[in-house]
Formats: C-alpha cells, sequence, structure tokens
C-alpha cells in the first residue's frame, strides 16, 4: 500500500510503501550458515602467512619508495618458494621478480628466505 504526502507538506510529492503485515519476504529466503574455512587450517600457519604478507607489502613499499597502492605488479608466492630445492634457487627467483627495483634487493630476500624457514605450505589438508 503506498501512501502520498500532499503537496502542502513539502514541495515535491513523496510515495512511501509499506508492506502488508503477515506477508514478508524475509521468511521466505532460505537462511545460510556462515563457513568456516580457517577450521581446514591450521590458524598458527594462517597467522604466520599474513604476518608474512603484511611484512613483504611494507618492505616492498620500502623497496620501491610508494604506497601500496603503487607497487609494481609482482606476486612472491610464498608455497611456490616452499617447493624449491634450496634457499639459492628461492633466492634467485626473488631477484628475478625485483629486477626492476633500483635499490638493493639483498637484505630484503635473506629475511624472506629466514622468515619462511619452516613454514608449511597452505594446501588443502587430508580429511580424517
Amino acid at each position: 500500500m503506498a501512501a502520498v504526502t500532499s503537496p502542502e507538506s513539502s514541495q515535491q510529492a513523496r510515495v512511501y510503501f509499506q508492506t502488508p503485515t503477515g506477508s514478508t519476504e524475509e521468511a521466505e529466503i532460505p537462511v545460510r550458515k556462515a563457513g568456516r574455512v580457517t577450521v581446514k587450517y591450521d590458524r598458527k600457519e594462517l597467522r604466520k602467512r599474513l604476518n608474512l604478507d603484511e611484512w613483504i607489502i611494507d618492505q616492498l613499499t620500502d623497496l620501491y619508495d610508494c604506497e601500496e597502492e603503487a607497487i609494481p605488479e609482482l606476486e612472491i608466492d610464498v608455497d611456490e618458494l616452499l617447493d624449491m630445492e634450496n634457499d639459492a634457487d628461492r633466492a634467485a627467483h626473488v631477484k628475478d621478480l625485483l629486477v626492476d627495483c633500483y635499490k638493493p634487493t639483498e637484505e630484503f630476500v635473506a629475511e624472506l628466505l629466514d622468515r619462511i624457514r619452516g613454514m608449511q605450505k597452505l594446501s588443502t589438508p587430508q580429511k580424517k
């Protein structure tokens, strides 16, 4: 049901819609439960990964001397680094990604390799 206000109360006419009582559309929509993605993974490992991602972003903003949004598009995939055989391969891969950086990257690479040492890949765990 719609109600129109009189032109005397305002300059423009306004229309208000009222839903009839007893028939709400919300009751017809099935309610979905919130998923728990983090249950599949170790929360401590996720926290470590988040902290590492934040650290990488901070370091890249310093290396490229710019804001986060202006960092050149590059992806440092931690799981890909963990798949590599040794630290020399990992260091070479990261240095290849940072080829456009004009500042020295050796300290960043060494610290990154130190931080990922002992981390686990975030692969989907097997069901028990």
